[in-house]
């Protein structure tokens, strides 16, 4: 079997599960108590947290761990606007962004009379800094972009919206949790002034991931308690998964350079492929602005989980598009967004390739495809 999900998630790296057994094990204790135990427990942690300071070149002082990419989100998206502005707050962003961060402006909306703009995105999904600043406004106090998006694979241009977002004061968030490990995420280079990643996208286990927020920009917590990670947020630390993700960034970035080139190779000459192939198929995203690992295609006249299914059967598994949307009947919100028909939105398939994922795989995987949508167009056989 072929995975073919790993937007979804991915297995956990052997030097990762090594790095943290010991704070699975013997060196299990609470980094905020003091005595011996839980001191090397928090010196363990502090090792943890240099590394993901180095990786994003910020202050530590400047990261905290959460549970993951969506309590990342949220802890920035709500934090920064519930700190700047409790009340009537205005906001950016589009309609593309990952759940996590359209839940949470809903949440200020209702709660907060936040009030929310949605800068319109391009056929392909990418925002131009004309667009964002025809609706920023004096007031905006926050926009959030995501710097590559989770469906499509088109990464954005946000060093150059956070220059726009900075022309009128307000502060800019990006969720990174798909870049990770493919991207460039130095802070300086984006211009951003909160980033949100997540551990089990490049290698580390699930319910660990990391908020960057710049000191001056503040944050006000959304889970209250112990006063943990410097009070942004309480709950004792996952010490483990705080060395495991360490662990996963030191072995993504060392090859960070060479496997984006080599899987961007791979995943162009496998769009080639299906789009000779499969008669009618439809790329969405950007064709050369997008992640190096996802191929997205939608099949009009087919039904995108029964194409799915198919693909199973031949031994290749992917997905239709975000997990977090997994089981909903309605189309997915980004490829309505981008002007996509919900009819054919419902056809998507979305392939992520791995950093060991090779040409001779995903030749196979298009003449599987080729196979199951014809099958599910009534013109081949199984």
């Amino acid at each position: 079997m072929l995975y073919l999900d790993n937007a979804a998630t991915t297995p956990v790296r052997r030097d990762v599960l090594e790095a943290m057994w010991p704070f699975l094990t013997a060196e299990f204790g609470n980094p905020s108590s003091h005595h011996t135990v839980g001191e090397r427990a928090a010196s363990a942690l502090a090792d943890a947290r240099r590394t993901v300071a180095e990786w994003w070149g910020v202050r530590a002082s400047e990261v905290v761990f959460t549970s993951g990419g969506t309590e990342a989100d949220n802890l920035a998206v709500k934090g920064i606007v519930l700190a700047r502005q409790p009340r009537g707050a205005h906001i950016v962003s589009t309609r593309i962004e990952h759940e996590a961060v359209l839940e949470s402006l809903l949440f200020l909306e209702r709660f907060h009379d936040a009030h929310v703009s949605y800068v319109d995105t391009d056929d392909t999904g990418l925002v131009t800094p004309e667009a964002l600043a025809a609706v920023l406004r004096d007031d905006t106090v926050l926009v959030s972009i995501m710097l590559a998006n989770n469906e499509i694979g088109t990464v954005q241009d946000v060093a150059s919206l956070a220059q726009v977002a900075h022309g009128v004061g307000a502060a800019f968030h990006t969720d990174a949790v798909q870049a990770a490990g493919w991207l460039d995420l130095n802070v300086a280079s984006l211009g951003v002034d909160a980033l949100s990643v997540s551990g089990h996208k490049l290698g580390a286990p699930k319910g660990i991931g990391a908020a960057y927020v710049r000191a001056r920009v503040g944050v006000e917590p959304v889970l209250h308690g112990g006063g943990q990670e410097r009070g942004w947020r309480s709950g004792t630390e996952n010490v483990a998964g705080a060395v495991g993700m360490a662990a996963a960034v030191r072995a993504a970035e060392n090859e960070r350079v060479s496997a984006s080139a080599r899987v961007s190779a791979v995943r162009d000459r496998f769009i080639a492929e299906v789009l000779r192939q499969v008669p009618g198929a439809l790329l969405t995203g950007h064709p050369t602005r997008r992640l190096p690992t996802i191929a997205s295609f939608c099949f009009p006249g087919t039904s995108g989980e029964a194409v799915l299914l198919e693909l199973e059967q031949r031994g290749v598994v992917s997905s239709s598009g975000s997990a977090c949307a997994a089981g909903s009947d309605e189309p997915s919100h980004v490829l309505t967004a981008i002007g996509i028909d919900p009819a054919i939105a419902q056809t998507a398939v979305r392939f992520s390739l791995a950093s060991t994922t090779t040409d001779e795989e995903m030749a196979d995987v298009a003449t599987a495809l080729a196979a199951s949508v014809a099958t599910v167009s009534g013109l081949g056989s199984a």
